[in-house]
This record gives structure tokens, sequence and C-alpha cells, in this order.
């Protein structure tokens, strides 16, 4: 799923007088990708046009995850030309890795020709679906649990897309893009199923999709986008633990799974505080009545209910007395991701095998 990291010696690129964004006159510029070990790729990049989402554009995959720039996945080298930065925060790309040459692709434009390499080799045995912009209808909008809502939107056009990949609404009238999970299944190309929590103040759900969005409305988003996914098949039996919405991208992954036999045992396990954050429940039993090898678990904080109670990560670790030769895929708020890897990690999972897609709010805007 996540390559491997790897180690080059490069010369960083030599000091340059600094230049004006307005004293480049082209639109757009050549960028050339080198993967190692040898592949190779060109890719024309608009002057306001982030370097990953041109790539992704183009079907030229580049490692990346949040598109907000404040994982780091997306770092790249950049072995010749200018580019700028446009505030990629200094928590994630700080001022001596900008000074070595990296630069974050999902922030990062060109001012330049440029020649650039990914620091996280890239998985060629997994597939990857080029980068689309995509109209369609909503056809489904319900309440599912405490202020989280279900969207389900038909699509223009078929969405090609890895289990646990999501995607970007677009909010009418700013330009804003927030983004969501797909919940569905690959096979399902479609109808987009999406999870949607309220966000108080947010730009996309009190100002959009909780206030006026309505069932026949007509929808942009763009996508696919992230490598959280299981699409290869694997010997060990896989463990899911959802936060809240993080559910949404596990369920299109245990439906994938399932479907493709890609496990031997998975393992679901979905938390939350009261009863009225569940949801899809009933959805998941009946996949367990149905798959001998599905096991789902809700777990809730408070104690008036007579499933399992607690912290869903201490309902994991008191499952199982050890994790090893199990994998890991994690979804939800960065406190319960954060506490789940530190739970499996004490069950002796290789670090290697935890899969991880944190759920935080937008960094530039509520």
């Amino acid at each position: 799923m996540n390559g491997e990291s790897f180690d080059t010696v490069i010369a960083p690129p030599e000091k340059r007088p600094y230049r004006e964004v307005g004293d480049y006159v082209s639109d757009s510029f050549a960028v050339r990708i080198q993967c190692p070990p040898a592949r190779e790729s060109e890719v024309t990049v608009g002057r306001n046009q982030s370097i990953l989402d041109a790539a992704l554009r183009a079907d030229v995959w580049l490692p990346h995850s949040c598109t907000q720039g404040t994982c780091g996945t997306c770092k790249i080298r950049v072995i010749r030309g200018d580019l700028c930065h446009n505030g990629s925060p200094d928590y994630t790309l700080t001022c001596a890795e900008r000074s070595s040459g990296l630069a974050l692709s999902c922030m990062a434009t060109p001012l330049s020709d440029l020649t650039v390499e990914p620091l996280t080799a890239v998985d060629g045995e997994v597939p990857h679906h080029r980068l689309r912009d995509y109209c369609g209808t909503v056809i489904v909008l319900e309440d599912i649990a405490h202020a989280t809502k279900r969207l389900v939107v038909k699509l223009d056009d078929d969405m090609s897309f890895n289990a646990g990949q999501y995607c970007e609404l677009i909010v009418p009238g700013s330009g804003v893009a927030r983004q969501y999970s797909m919940a569905n299944p690959p096979s399902q190309t479609r109808n987009l199923e999406l999870h949607i929590k309220l966000t108080p103040g947010g730009v996309a759900t009190e100002g959009w999709i909780f206030r006026s969005l309505q069932v026949g409305d007509r929808i942009t988003l763009r996508g696919p986008l992230g490598q959280f996914h299981l699409v290869k098949k694997q010997d060990e039996p896989a463990i899911l633990i959802g936060g809240g919405t993080g559910l949404a991208p596990l369920k299109s992954i245990v439906q994938h799974a399932l479907s493709e036999d890609l496990v031997p045992e998975l393992y679901l396990y979905h938390g939350g505080r009261r009863r009225c954050d569940l949801y899809d429940a009933d959805f998941f039993e009946r996949l367990a009545h149905q798959h001998r090898n599905f096991h789902y678990r809700p777990a809730l904080s408070e104690q008036d209910w007579d499933g399992a109670t607690g912290l869903v990560t201490e309902v994991v670790t008191n499952d199982f007395a050890s994790c090893r030769g199990m994998s890991a895929f994690l979804c939800g708020p960065p406190p319960m991701v954060d506490a789940a890897v530190r739970a499996l990690k004490r069950r002796r999972i290789a670090p290697r095998l935890i899969f991880r897609e944190v759920f935080a709010p937008n960094s530039t805007a509520p």
C-alpha cells in the first residue's frame, strides 16, 4: 500500500537570485518526474496548478494523502528548476528541508521547467486511477447518526477508484473543496456514498450540506485521491478500526475485501460515544452472518447498552492478546488513530502493517 522509503544523495539545487512570480511569463511548464529505479514521466503543469494535481490528472502517480500540506506524504526533491511553496506549513516542510531542495507536491507550483523525484517509492503493484472532475446528482441525503448524513451522488460518468480512497466536493459559489471518503465498493462506479459529519461553522457542512442541499441538486467533485486502501490479496488477517465517519472508507474496504477474497479474516471495530453515534450496524451484522471470516464489533464509551463498552482501542486490545502477524487499517480523528497505533504496537503488530487515514479539520478554512 504505502511504498517503502528510499535514500538518495543528490546535490541541492544551486542558489538562484530571487525572482518575483511576475517575472515568469509562461502559463505552463514542463515538469519531469523521476521515479527510481527506472520510470520517468513528463507532465505539463499550469503556473497556478500544483504539481500533484497535474501529475494525477496526467495519470502519473505521486504518493500523497491529505492534499492540504499537513501530512508530508507528498514530499518531493527538486533536482532542477524553480517553484513556489505557496504557504506550505513550516511544521510539515521545515526551512532546512526547503533549503535542501524539498517541497510538497500538493502545495508547490512551478516557476520554471522542473525535474523532481518523490521521496517515497511508488508501488507498481497497486492500481492507480486518473484524477478527474465529475458532475452528479444527489439521489440520497439522509440522517444516519447524530449530526451525520449519508450523501449518495449519482455521477454522470463512472469513477474508478481503490477501496479506501476519497474525493473532494466543491462547495458551490466558494471554490472551497472538502474531502470525503467513498463508502461504496469500487464495483459501484456510478453511485458514490459519502458519510458526512456536521462541523459547526463549516463552509461545506453547516453552510451547505446540512443547510440547503437537497435531493435532485447537482454537485461537482474531483477524485479519486489518497493512498489509504486495501487492494492486494494478503495472508495476514486484518483489523479495521474506525471512529465516527472514519467508518466510511472501511465500509468500502470491507465490501471489496469480502467480494474479492483478499484477507483470511477481517475484524471491523466502530467506535462512538453514544448509541446515536453508531450507524449501519444492521448492514454489518448481515455481512457477518453471510461471511464467516468477517467479524463486526461496535463499541461505545457509554455504559448503558448491551454491546462492548469503553474506548474502541481498549476493546481491541481486550479482544487480542497479540496482533502479531496481522495488519491494521485505522481511520478517524487524530486522537483515536494515535491511540490505536500505540495500542496495536503494544500487541506486537508490525509498524509497516499499520495503515492510517486521519480525519482532521481543514487547516485553511472552516
